[in-house]
């Protein structure tokens, strides 16, 4: 599937356009450790620690470093405790998710955002992309950009 875009890279289950200067906004969850039933690869970004966090199916891992700040989260409850969005398969024994992507061969390519710091005007806590030309992930906290990746 291409968002903006009719050509999928590779082994992609996922792709965004290249040139982008949008990412995914992961869900803000108020605190990772009342979520319940989780699924390994669960990303999110946590309420009470203001940070990117990823399920690895025993704990939550931190992936900002850094407190940023918390958006206001919007009013209401989930009202569909069930799978939402499945793309790649009929169904998954993910237990919970908002998006889930069932595939045994293919991946969710990030949105590739050449130097986010300066080319992303207003991104917003929980943004995750890809730059290319440096080779990070890199995720909004907030306040900053932290990296994962080897930066040189």
């Amino acid at each position: 599937m291409g968002f903006d875009t009719a050509t999928i890279e590779g082994s992609g289950l996922v792709d965004f356009p290249a040139g982008t200067t949008k990412g995914i906004i992961l869900p803000q969850v108020n605190d990772v450790t009342t979520m319940t039933e989780t699924s390994q690869g669960t990303f999110v970004f946590d309420g009470s620690t203001a940070k990117v966090k990823y399920y690895d199916g025993v704990d939550w891992i931190e992936l900002t470093g850094k407190t940023g700040a918390v958006n206001t989260l919007l009013p209401g409850a989930e009202k569909d405790q069930s799978i939402g969005v499945i793309i790649g398969g009929a169904e998954s024994d993910a237990k919970k998710g908002v998006l889930v992507l069932e595939s045994a061969d293919k991946a969710m390519i990030l949105p590739k955002v050449i130097n986010p710091v300066v080319n992303v005007k207003s991104p917003t806590a929980g943004m995750m992309c890809y730059d290319p030309e440096k080779k990070l992930v890199c995720f909004y906290d907030g306040v900053e950009w932290a990296f994962w990746g080897n930066i040189d």
